[in-house]
């Protein structure tokens, strides 16, 4: 939702940061890849570490530079269909890793596959309509998007972080978080599984 309804404000942002990676010569793909490998190992770490503030700022600072490929691509005018798709690709591996990293950690496997399949459905809901008649990649500002998913996760690591042990666990607190995830995850598929119905019978009458 954030970023169909600000696209436009928050893409020279990004086109500002990404910079340095224009200026060293890194390609979007290259950018993507770092930015997998970068999400896979803070991931991992935390299934050392077991620090839920640590996870949170250096996944912060992994899905920054994760985003940044868009903003290379548009800045070396390097945008591709194939790019866009590994991109998605890419998107996909990463929530899994970070989400079974916190199922493990905290012991939360139920509630991290209901997280991840709000995810996998969500994209999958606009991904399977674009199969039955062309779409607006942009047009679709729902509740709970990639981006508002990125940002829950950390700021729910953080908060589980810093929270007084004495108030509550921060396992706890990622448990409520992830319960709270899973909701809104799945209500986004199903706000996208309701407009792409609405769609399809409307193309469905004009072809009548």
């Amino acid at each position: 939702m954030i970023d169909g309804l600000f696209k436009r404000h928050i893409d020279p942002l990004w086109e500002s940061l990404s910079t340095p990676l224009v200026r060293i010569g890194m390609t979007p793909n290259q950018v993507t890849a770092t930015g997998l490998l970068l999400v896979a190992a803070t991931s991992l770490a935390y299934a050392f570490h077991g620090n839920a503030l640590i996870f949170g700022v250096t996944l912060a600072f992994s899905f920054a530079f994760d985003a940044l490929d868009g903003a290379v691509a548009r800045r070396r005018d390097m945008c591709t269909r194939s790019g866009g798709y590994f991109d998605a690709m890419v998107d996909r591996y990463q929530e899994l890793a970070v989400l079974a990293a916190i199922a493990y950690v905290n012991d939360a496997w139920a509630l991290a596959l209901l997280a991840l399949s709000g995810g996998v459905f969500t994209s999958y809901a606009k991904a399977r309509t674009a199969i039955e008649m062309p779409i607006s990649n942009e047009a679709w500002p729902d509740l709970f998007e990639r981006l508002e998913r990125t940002i829950f996760l950390c700021v729910m690591l953080i908060v589980a972080g810093v929270v007084p042990v004495s108030l509550v666990a921060s396992s706890d607190v990622v448990i409520v978080g992830l319960a709270l995830y899973s909701a809104l995850a799945h209500i986004t598929a199903l706000q996208r599984t309701r407009r792409a119905v609405m769609m399809l019978r409307a193309a469905e009458g004009d072809d009548r």
